[in-house]
């Protein structure tokens, strides 16, 4: 009789909840100080005031949609700007790989969004629910009134700090003291409360719940961050030379097999394992490392920032390279020059942009009329863009390799007057007079210009007249 086939193995394993422990030290220090200032940063930025001038909004940062716009502080770049904004983020990623190559995952450490989050949501669990020992007590045990009272306080509190998380970020695209209002009132439009609530449930799901499944299984930086490193990259390690072998006899290395580093890590993993995917670098391991080596009257440092390179020295006794050798290397200074270089250029091309902007469509059909008197004339769109906050009048004029004159439709003397922070689209007329080269010729390039008189500010930009022989 034949037996019946076995179930194949499941590929997929059960999420083990992890419940790390509350420790204290210098790194744990700097992650709260750096998660008080970025959240400080986060809630607060969209309430700052700065004086645009009239019939301007007055929010120092703020992304305008409608007119689109975005404001920053002094700083306003409009659409065709748009390579400013393509500029930063090139920085953003050079400074993102300048860090990895220096110091390992430090960004996903101690700055990355999912990381803040995930631990103000560990620390109002841990107010509410208590240390590691006693959460792991309470998710072991059925369910009570003592434990659903207790989930339900964290839940609401989870809540409330991702529903004023989402609520900041709708923050950045409107008023805020006026989209605050209309939420109070219940007035606002519905594609706020849609935002709203999509990243009040993001950020609630993935602070609370998902954790450390993010930052291993969705986050995709992880799977690159492995080109940016090399053997000179400084990184949390476990120092196994001091440390084998494991445990408290005679004999056996500093690592007394406590489990501290284990029991302190929001991923769950064993440093002592070597490199893994799953460490974020955020040190929290050698806290905890560094505290049992106190207690034990063992010197700090078996779980520390390493260099592989630095692996031969370290095992025979002698002391490693210094850090400033690790960090000012040819690799990390050519992403530092790339990046300081993007920014000089950025910066350059702020300070020197000009307030008008000029640009220039030929009317094509057709391409030139020949009037009674014999001259030929073209017809050009011409748009103007006035940057600054007030009125601007400017005088519109031409040159060319010969006389021809200039006609604004609509004004008397050439001149147009643009709105405060807006495109005006005016017809302008190119006559060339009759038996003059440029009415007879086919295409003579001219240029089309653009001035303030007040702060002598000049637009120019290139065209081309045509004129008989153009046929």
């Amino acid at each position: 009789m034949t037996a019946p086939p076995l179930d194949p193995p499941s590929l997929y394993a059960a999420r083990e909840p992890i419940f790390p422990k509350r420790v204290s030290g210098r790194y744990r220090s700097l992650k709260w100080a750096v998660m008080a200032v970025t959240l400080a940063i986060y809630y607060i930025t969209p309430w700052l005031r700065w004086d645009r001038g009239a019939a301007m909004p007055d929010q120092a940062v703020l992304v305008d949609l409608a007119h689109r716009r975005f404001f920053f502080f002094g700083i306003e770049i409009w659409p065709h700007e748009f390579y400013i904004v393509a500029g930063l983020l090139v920085m953003a990623g050079l400074g993102l790989f300048l860090f990895t190559s220096a110091l390992g995952r430090v960004w996903c450490g101690y700055t990355c969004p999912q990381t803040v989050w995930t631990d103000l949501f560990l620390l109002v669990e841990r107010w509410i629910e208590g240390d590691r020992n006693a959460r792991i007590r309470l998710h072991r045990q059925g369910w009570s009134l003592h434990k659903a009272g207790l989930r339900a306080v964290k839940w609401t509190t989870w809540l409330v700090i991702a529903a004023l998380t989402g609520g900041a970020w709708v923050f950045y695209f409107t008023d805020a003291p006026t989209l605050a209002r209309d939420l109070a009132t219940l007035s606002a439009p519905p594609v706020a409360w849609l935002t709203i609530a999509i990243l009040t449930a993001t950020t609630f799901v993935f602070g609370g719940f998902a954790r450390e499944q993010i930052c291993i299984y969705a986050c995709p930086w992880p799977r690159i961050q492995a080109a940016m490193m090399d053997e000179d990259t400084l990184t949390v390690a476990y120092r196994d030379w001091r440390g084998e072998p494991r445990g408290k006899g005679e004999g056996a290395g500093d690592c007394i097999d406590c489990l501290a580093c284990v029991s302190v890590c929001p991923t769950g993993i064993d440093i002592r394992d070597g490199q893994q995917l799953e460490c974020i670098t955020c040190a929290l391991c050698i806290d905890a490392c560094d505290q049992m080596m106190d207690r034990t009257g063992r010197p700090r440092g078996l779980i520390g920032y390493l260099a592989l390179s630095d692996e031969t020295a370290e095992r025979a006794g002698t002391a490693p390279r210094s850090t400033w050798r690790h960090v000012l290397r040819p690799r990390t200074l050519v992403y530092a020059t790339l990046w300081s270089g993007i920014g000089v250029l950025l910066a350059a091309a702020l300070i020197l942009r000009s307030q008008i902007d000029l640009s220039v469509t030929p009317v094509r059909n057709p391409q030139f009329v020949t009037l009674s008197d014999g001259s030929v004339r073209n017809a050009y769109e011409l748009r103007l863009r006035n940057k600054q906050h007030e009125p601007v009048r400017y005088q519109i004029g031409v040159e060319a390799p010969g006389t021809i004159a200039l006609g604004v439709e609509g004004e008397t003397d050439g001149a147009v007057t643009v709105p405060p922070d807006q495109t005006l689209t005016r017809r302008v007329y190119l006559t060339a007079a009759p038996g003059s080269p440029l009415a007879g010729t086919g295409a003579s390039p001219v240029t089309l210009t653009a001035r303030d008189p007040g702060s002598a500010a000049r637009a120019r930009i290139a065209t081309v007249f045509h004129g008989r022989d153009a046929q």
